[in-house]
């Protein structure tokens, strides 16, 4: 079952180092612009998957994924205080993106634009982001757990 939760984990970082979602954002690729992408691709996946899904099974995603996060904290070199520190910012951060997108699909588009710019820190509304996480959105809509489970995939939607 790990093996599941590694290939769903790598599956969204996969989706998150899409560099064309960088372009639209920022100049640089931080680490920041990296994870609040990660975690807007997990938010959309947690809040479609629960749906679909056995709680269980989204609850050990969930935690999978939040263990993995604080490993690759710890493979680049931050120590326990730092660690701790960031994990509850994330975690927090991961909650206040997961309460702006519960109702996505009954949002207007300027709405959609206006949360995008707000998890992002963006100054204006950036339409090539809320068109991809509205067909992202979709996407995890039609597709079960177990198909991010069985290896990385080359998601096209």
């Amino acid at each position: 079952m790990n093996k599941d939760y590694t290939n769903i984990y790598n599956n969204l970082i996969l989706l998150s180092r899409n560099k064309d979602l960088y372009t639209g954002f920022t100049k640089n690729d931080t680490f920041s612009d990296r994870l609040y992408i990660l975690l807007l691709h997990f938010a959309f996946f947690i809040e479609n998957t629960k749906k679909n899904e056995n709680k269980k099974k989204t609850q050990l995603v969930y935690d999978y994924f939040f263990k993995q996060l604080e490993l690759n904290l710890r493979e680049i070199g931050y120590g326990d205080t730092k660690i701790n520190k960031c994990m509850k910012l994330y975690i927090n951060n991961f909650y206040n993106i997961l309460n702006q997108i519960i109702n996505w699909e009954k949002l207007n588009i300027n709405e959609k634009e206006s949360i995008i710019s707000k998890i992002l820190y963006l100054n204006k509304k950036n339409a090539d982001l809320t068109d991809y996480f509205d067909r992202y959105s979709n996407y995890i809509k039609k597709t079960s757990l177990t198909f991010f489970s069985k290896g990385v995939k080359n998601h096209k939607f």
